[in-house]
């Protein structure tokens, strides 16, 4: 594996830490300055990815192994260490001695060459040792499980308490895995068969999602936005989770659809095609810039019923009156891990404050749903008081609406035992889905 792969996995993790910047942006901004072959842009994303990753684990092995504490190491430095032990003990492709000898070789590149011995020295110990340590379970279970699986103790104490070990445990354990490729197909345009044909004849390996019609997973595709099949429309990327959402929600030819919080418009697009692009949609977003991506995605797949207005959603006020609410408000994002590592590390996850900017969402937005209509609230994040705390709240307080069962695909399945039938919430080790958790509701 080349150097350059090396140096441009620790480019855009030096970005990741510096300017808190999103994972899947920055790998691909730093891929596309680079000029590696396919083999080492896949080398260089499974370092980069593999460190985030497992960054509470490798900064626990270079914290006991170190006179300095994890804040008192250079941040450039650090993330060197990282990519070394990563590459020990995670990556079976590199030698031990490359794995070493390459970093420390890093260090006097970038600057650090001070740093050399002490980077050095931690790696030859580790790989001596021949094990990562961790935490003894038994003087902490909480901690134990956040070291091992780098997930933030506040994060891990939050789903212990709200969904017991055993689910914890499957949860945690499917944050290092890959998330699938789902995409959307516009059936406005053609159908999963044929498009599922096409994408074959690129070279593209594409099959049927299975319980979410009109889904297809992808792999092999190489930059998405420059297939043919995307650049004509024929599709758009959305988790299957969200495809369900919109499913569930059912809307109808003809209807009236409010969507409240609607960049980058997946969930809008989706529905304009379930209608088969008839009837109106009006899709609202705080910021215009975002708005922005609604009407360009509208635009390449050719759909002409959204229109998009810049507004708070909480405050918004129409003369509408829908036939479908849609209501995926902003969360903690604790569902979208896998796809964001990042979003662990942040240090205000906004869990105790955005339940109430969500419930003012929903309150809002029920206003607008006409008599016999539905309302549909949704999340991708995985913590009750954002989700199934909302609902019940909100049924508790609007009398004029009552709870719906939702119809679930066959293949779909509950997580958690005894839920409510109008709610599910999706965990990604049980149904290969986002996080997720979904709502419905009518008005009377």
């Amino acid at each position: 594996m080349s150097a350059s792969a090396r140096q441009t996995a620790y480019s855009a993790l030096m970005r990741v830490e510096q300017a808190q910047s999103y994972s899947n942006i920055t790998l691909d901004s730093e891929l596309e300055k680079s000029s590696l072959s396919r083999r080492d842009r896949s080398f260089a994303a499974k370092l980069f990815y593999g460190v985030l990753e497992n960054k509470l684990l490798l900064d626990y092995n270079i914290a006991v192994r170190s006179r300095l504490s994890v804040r008192e190491t250079d941040t450039g430095v650090l993330v060197l260490l990282r990519l070394g032990l990563y590459q020990l003990f995670f990556a079976d492709s590199v030698p031990a001695s490359a794995a070493v000898n390459e970093t420390v070789a890093m260090c006097r590149e970038n600057g650090f060459g001070s740093a050399a011995g002490f980077v050095n020295g931690i790696l030859r110990a580790t790989a001596r040792e021949g094990r990562l340590r961790l935490p003894d379970p038994k003087k902490g279970r909480t901690k134990y499980l956040s070291i091992k699986y780098s997930c933030p103790e506040k994060i891990t104490a939050l789903w212990r308490k709200s969904y017991g070990d055993e689910l914890t445990a499957g949860l945690l354990g499917s944050l290092a895995e890959r998330p699938p490729l789902c995409i959307r197909v516009n059936t406005l345009r053609t159908t999963a068969e044929e498009l599922k044909t096409s994408l074959e004849e690129s070279g593209v390996s594409a099959e049927l999602q299975g319980t979410v019609k009109d889904c297809l997973l992808l792999s092999n595709t190489g930059a998405i936005e420059k297939l043919p099949q995307f650049e004509k429309g024929l599709f758009h990327v959305q988790d299957s989770a969200s495809q369900l959402c919109c499913a569930l929600l059912a809307p109808q030819e003809g209807d009236i659809l409010l969507d409240m919080c609607s960049a980058p418009g997946g969930k809008s697009f989706t529905c304009a095609e379930l209608m088969n692009g008839r009837g109106s949609i009006t899709a609202l977003d705080l910021y215009s810039s975002r708005l922005g991506l609604v009407s360009g995605g509208a635009e390449r797949l050719g759909i002409d019923i959204i229109k998009t207005i810049a507004c708070d959603a909480a405050g918004f006020d129409t003369d509408i009156k829908a036939d479908r609410v849609l209501c995926d408000v902003p969360c903690s994002g604790l569902g979208i891990i896998r796809r964001k590592p990042e979003l662990r590390y942040k240090t205000e996850l906004g869990t105790e404050e955005l339940p109430e900017l969500q419930y003012r969402i929903l309150c809002n937005a029920s206003r607008f749903v006409k008599s016999g209509g539905r309302l549909l609230y949704s999340t991708c994040t995985l913590n009750p008081a954002e989700n199934s705390g909302n609902a019940k709240r909100f049924l508790g307080e609007h009398e004029d609406f009552i709870p719906v069962p939702l119809s679930l695909p066959e293949g779909i399945k509950r997580g958690i035992s005894g839920e409510d039938e109008s709610m599910i919430t999706l965990f990604p080790h049980i149904n290969g889905t986002d996080g997720f958790f979904i709502s419905l509701f009518q008005r009377k």
